[in-house]
């Protein structure tokens, strides 16, 4: 188990630098009035300048990718009940994204702000959850019936 963490943790640092690389571009396109904004303007003025915060990002950004990446092994611990790798995932990913988002100012540094982007958070954890559980769950079914089938085809 370990090596497929460190494995999963190597390839998701290229996947967390490119996907926050694709959502600069997104928010570019539409909050930056035709211009490139590589990060936002409070992780600029806090880091000194752009070049600063570009790095600070791309390095957080690997780091979410590793620790998602890396921590993806707890959906194979079957020792852990679902709801248990559905919390232990959550507190995991939660306690690597909420700093990692408050370093490079994706929330407003305040109580307030940090429970919105948390309640986000939840939300789309628990909206990508719900349509892998279903989807899992379709896939299932659909392997039993075929198993079914060719036991009824065997008889």
């Amino acid at each position: 188990m370990k090596k497929r963490m460190i494995m999963r943790g190597a390839l998701g640092m290229p996947i967390g630098v490119t996907i926050s690389y694709f959502i600069s571009i997104f928010t570019s396109l539409i909050w930056a009035e035709g211009y490139y904004s590589p990060c936002v303007p409070e992780l600029v003025s806090f880091m000194g300048n752009e070049i600063n915060a570009v790095i600070l990002q791309t390095a957080l950004s690997g780091f979410l990718g590793i620790g998602f990446g890396a921590s993806s092994v707890i959906w194979e611990l079957e020792e852990l009940s679902m709801i248990k790798q559905t919390g232990v995932y959550f507190l995991v990913s939660s306690v690597i994204m909420l700093p990692s988002a408050y370093f490079m100012y994706w929330m407003e540094h305040s109580l307030m702000g940090f429970l919105s982007y948390f309640g986000l958070f939840a939300l789309i954890f628990f909206c990508i959850w719900a349509v892998a559980f279903f989807s899992g769950k379709y896939y299932v079914k659909r392997m039993n019936d075929s198993l079914s089938q060719m036991k009824n085809d065997k008889n």
